[in-house]
């Protein structure tokens, strides 16, 4: 006797959430919604990098209360303690400050700028990508070729050029980030657009006296979006890294902002003698582009139908 025998209630649920006959759209939704997580728990890999995601994110949330030391309060007398001193699990940098209170706060710097990116980047891509992919003609032209000479640059070389010329500061990293992501996206949207433009189902909506705004918001645009989920979730790495590359060359977060680059700048000098003030963030940096890493992997073969799965 299974255990949703014993409870019919239970029982209910579950076929309600994997029934192949959904009474409405939510519902629909709601049965696909389930079998991804579904397929996401069968995972390790990406359940780990789902792990670290809501880990980075309670950090964040409970910075002030969960750091051991203010990040920013200087004890000359306690410089460059090594991990594992009284009251400095991680040690301590050139100024005295905690490194752990460091990154603890730094987490939520991270985090904003991922954040920022991810919800600018992708939908300026998206747009641009479906509208090139739909249209056609000129316009296909005109905003493909803008496309390619973005993506003839290098990401950092280019951040470092709008940076340069916005001047230094977390906001305008920011901004740079998201001006140097959104080639791909539209690449990616474009190609999805081509696939789908010609469908039957689009042809059908086209003769019924819908707009093209209207398909390329409301059917061309949906279909796009889970390849760029997925792309957004792998793209990750690369953005933290941008944005500790900017800080390490003191062109993002000012100091004393205890942004995970800028903590790997100020640490380099000690690197021999003093390893843990710049190998610490650096671990942070890794872990973190791990969790995204491994996640976008996981929500690719969820996602993605070509996936083989």
């Amino acid at each position: 006797m299974t255990a949703d025998t014993l409870n019919p209630a239970k029982a209910g649920l579950r076929a309600w959430l994997t029934t192949d006959t959904p009474a409405s759209r939510g519902h629909a939704r709601v049965v696909q919604a389930y079998l991804g997580w579904l397929s996401l728990t069968r995972n390790p890999l990406a359940l780990l990098g789902l792990a670290i995601l809501v880990v980075l994110i309670a950090v964040s949330a409970l910075a002030p209360w969960i750091a051991p030391h203010d990040p920013l309060a200087q004890e000359l007398t306690n410089r460059l303690q090594p991990p594992g001193s009284p009251g400095h699990l991680f040690g301590t940098d050139e100024l005295g400050r905690d490194i752990l209170s460091r990154i603890i706060h730094g987490a939520s710097i991270t985090l904003y700028i991922v954040t920022l990116v991810a919800v600018t980047a992708p939908v300026v891509g998206l747009v641009i990508g479906s509208l090139a992919g739909y249209i056609g003609g000129w316009t296909d032209t005109v905003l493909m070729r803008l496309t390619d000479i973005f993506l003839a640059f290098p990401r950092l070389v280019l951040a470092l050029a709008f940076v340069a010329a916005l001047g230094p500061g977390i906001e305008n990293a920011v901004l740079a980030i998201a001006i140097t992501s959104w080639p791909p996206y539209a690449r990616l949207a474009r190609a999805e657009t081509l696939t789908v433009r010609h469908q039957d189902y689009i042809s059908a909506i086209r003769l019924q006296g819908a707009s093209a705004t209207r398909i390329i918001t409301g059917h061309v645009m949906p279909l796009c979006l889970s390849s760029v989920i997925v792309r957004v979730t792998l793209d990750m790495a690369g953005i933290i890294l941008t944005a500790a590359g900017l800080g390490f060359l003191g062109l993002g977060a000012q100091p004393p902002i205890p942004e995970w680059g800028a903590m790997i700048s100020s640490g380099r000098k000690f690197l021999l003698d003093q390893w843990w003030v710049a190998t610490m963030p650096g671990l942070a940096i890794f872990i973190v582009s791990l969790g995204f890493n491994l996640l976008g992997d996981g929500l690719r073969d969820i996602l993605d139908p070509r996936s083989g799965q």
